[in-house]
């Protein structure tokens, strides 16, 4: 079907005016927005626990906001509210090497009934190196095994001893040498923004 020349002029006026509608609409939202700079802190509550033992990268947890995020005089973010984030790192302890690893960060933030995309820093924890207590089991061990060897066989008993107590010193090492990093439910953390994010605050009555 071929439109008139003046029908051409009619629609374009209609779609201009709709794209004004928008902009004009999108300019009042941004204006009604507020900015949290680089370097804002969001204190939050897990209200689950993470472990490095049981969680693997990339696993979501689930949080809430402590304390209010206020900046231009209103509460961008008030306290209660709801976020989420993922743990971009995980790693379980060994037993006897293998240090436990656990990283956090936090994603996202819902403010009346919309979710924010944030971008905050990663908040790593990295478990105790158990070498130094392996070694104080396995030489125990040996020193002990060697002890009682040479008790009981003199020279001869002590070079059987002391091997045969180092291999007990090292199966409990193992048995007792894991040590995962386990953050519990209600831990508070805190993140920081490390690129701004705009957030229509709530309007309180």
């Amino acid at each position: 079907m071929k439109l008139s020349r003046r029908s051409l002029v009619v629609l374009a006026a209609i779609v201009a005016l709709g794209l004004a509608t928008y902009g004009a609409a999108q300019w009042v939202e941004s204006r009604n927005n507020v900015t949290l700079p680089e370097g804002t802190t969001i204190r939050v509550s897990l209200d689950h626990a993470v472990s490095s033992a049981k969680n693997e990268p990339g696993d979501a947890f689930e949080a809430t906001v402590l304390e209010p995020v206020i900046a231009e005089g209103k509460t961008v973010i008030p306290a209660g509210a709801r976020a989420a984030g993922v743990l971009v790192d995980a790693r379980e302890s060994g037993r006897l090497k293998g240090v436990a690893r656990l990283g956090l960060r936090l994603t996202e933030v819902e403010v009346g009934g919309d979710w924010y995309d944030l971008e905050t820093n990663t908040l790593s924890r990295v478990g105790a190196n158990h070498k130094r207590n392996n070694w104080t089991w396995i030489g125990g061990g040996a020193a002990t095994g060697a002890l009682i060897g040479g008790l009981a066989g003199g020279g001869k008993g002590a070079l059987i001893g002391g091997p045969v107590g180092a291999g007990a010193g090292v199966a409990l090492a193992a048995a007792t040498g894991k040590k995962d990093i386990h953050l519990g439910a209600e831990r508070q953390i805190t993140f920081t923004l490390i690129e701004p994010v705009a957030i229509k605050p709530v309007k309180r009555g």
